[in-house]
């Protein structure tokens, strides 16, 4: 089960489960799709997986699965995997 993590581990964006523009990693490394587009190019900083759309959870299964309120980030960001 998909935790749902709540924000971007860039650059600390909320990301709630209903989120359209949420993208995530095979390790669930959830990234908005500002930074995921514009700052990874799609590619996870942390394990070089691609990074593609969170799928969103019902609001009936939230209920039985709630999303996860742990919210990670990184450090220093993400501006080191800026494109030039």
């Amino acid at each position: 089960m998909l935790m749902l993590k709540p924000n971007c581990e860039c650059c600390d964006k909320d990301l709630p489960p209903a989120a359209k523009d949420a993208y995530i990693c095979t390790y669930e490394c959830t990234f908005c799709a500002e930074c995921a587009a514009n700052v990874l190019n799609f590619v996870c900083p942390n394990c070089s997986g691609n990074l593609v759309s969170r799928p969103i959870r019902p609001i009936e299964a939230l209920k039985k699965h709630p999303a996860s309120t742990q919210r990670i980030i990184k450090p220093h960001g993400c501006d080191r995997y800026r494109k030039s």
